[in-house]
């Protein structure tokens, strides 16, 4: 009988091991692909536009640098983003997340976007939005966008839209947008277009996007831009916008251009750009630098060197010979000067702050007295590092030790943050000895 239950059992274990080896795992375990991509499409027509990935990589490549991880279900739907784009070219609200993980979820009729931060903790996105909700209809147009805060109640983006609905009409994508009060907003706080019509092409760009009337008749707003056009290359780069008006003639938009050209390295970065007026007369051009090709620093030259040992030996003079003049020079508007001081009252260390303003009324009678320094003050500089336009410094006086940090705009030094203590430690009551 033992026997037999042992033989029972052995049967039993060994089916449940074959199973466990040969039955398919689940699709939970399978199902889910991933594909790494440096971009994502440029858009600045609407969140209707559909995200797409462009310049796709393989893993090993996206290890070395910026890029997106989009993650797909067993029904290909887009169901995760992970945000590792970290190069800083601009770009447009609408062409990017801002959230470092992006979750899609699924219904019948709606797609929910919940956005999170790189430790799993709820954040908004760039529209500084928590969620956003799509509709579909029962064709799977997308006719609906709702915004959602922490609660799940509406909230207004950060362009005080709370809502878009959409629509077709012909071969456009008719949107509206609303606020809380269900009032009509415009595309955006800078671009004066209310109802919009958005043309597609076949692979799902936006080519036209054009300002409507409540007719749906194509109108000029108030500069005289009735649509606006872009152009992709092959690759996906953005390549060509325009701007248009009735007839379809360009027009110059509020920044004074009709239309902006732009050229990309081989990995879709933006290396050149021309601005052309309503004549496609070149007005402007410019070169991008390049973030995946760095050009380091030449060393500082001698000049600087002895700017920079100038300017910071200058605020030390201003102050000891009251020299208002030379202490504007020497100091950047914007300085930042702190010490470490002690609260009585608090009984602990505070930091102290000095304004741009005060330092020049010191210079003016801080030494009038002539008894704040000896008479021939010990001023010591060191300039510790110089990289192109920024560099710090140590200075030692009789009273201080300091450092500086320096920075050159318009071809000028100028020190724009100081901090420093007194050089006789014993003047610190809670100093560690």
């Amino acid at each position: 009988m033992k026997n037999r239950q042992r033989n029972n059992l052995f049967l039993i274990t060994s089916f449940l091991l074959l199973t466990v080896l040969h039955f398919p795992k689940s699709s939970a375990q399978h199902a889910i692909t991933e594909q790494y991509f440096r971009h994502m499409r440029y858009n600045h027509v609407s969140p209707h536009v559909r995200i797409q990935g462009i310049h796709e990589i393989n893993q090993q490549e996206a290890q070395r640098t910026s890029h997106y991880v989009f993650k797909y279900n067993e029904k290909k739907e887009l169901i995760e983003i992970i945000n590792y784009h970290y190069h800083d070219q601009r770009k447009h609200p609408l062409a990017t997340i801002g959230a470092h993980r992006t979750v899609f979820e699924y219904s019948d009729a709606e797609e929910i976007r919940t956005f999170f931060d790189k430790k799993g903790k709820r954040m908004t996105n760039n529209r500084e939005v928590y969620k956003e909700i799509y509709q579909y209809d029962k064709n799977g147009f997308i006719n609906a966008l709702d915004f959602y805060d922490l609660n799940d109640e509406p909230m207004e983006s950060n362009w005080k839209i709370a809502n878009y609905r959409w629509s077709k009409n012909k071969k456009m994508v008719i949107e509206k947008r609303y606020d809380l009060q269900n009032n009509p907003v415009n595309i955006s706080p800078y671009f004066e277009f209310g109802i919009t019509g958005i043309l597609y092409r076949k692979d799902g760009s936006p080519k036209a996007n054009y300002n409507l009337n409540e007719k749906l008749e194509i109108q000029e707003n108030s500069i005289g831009v009735a649509s606006y056009e872009d152009t992709y290359d092959e690759k996906g780069n953005h390549v060509r916008y325009s701007y248009h008006n009735a007839k379809g003639k360009l027009t110059k938009n509020q920044w004074n251009f009709a239309a902006n050209n732009q050229e990309f390295d081989d990995k879709g970065y933006l290396i050149k750009g021309a601005m052309f007026d309503e004549n496609n007369e070149l007005i402007h051009k410019r070169d991008f630098p390049s973030v995946t090709h760095i050009r380091m620093a030449n060393p500082a030259s001698k000049k600087d060197t002895i700017e920079i040992k100038e300017r910071a030996l200058g605020y030390l003079v201003a102050l000891q010979e009251l020299k208002p003049d030379l202490m504007k020079e020497v100091f950047h508007k914007g300085l930042a000067k702190r010490t470490m001081g002690f609260d009585r009252e608090k009984q602990k260390e505070v930091i102290r702050e000095t304004s741009y303003e005060q330092m020049v009324e010191f210079a003016k009678s801080w030494n009038k007295s002539g008894a704040k320094f000896p008479p021939k003050p010990s001023n010591k500089i060191k300039i510790l590092d110089i990289y192109n336009r920024i560099a710090t410094v140590k200075l030692i006086s009789d009273n201080w030790v300091e450092y500086l940090h320096l920075v050159k705009t318009n071809d000028q030094w100028q020190i724009i943050n100081l901090l420093w203590q007194h050089k006789n430690v014993d003047r610190y009551p809670n100093q560690n000895k």
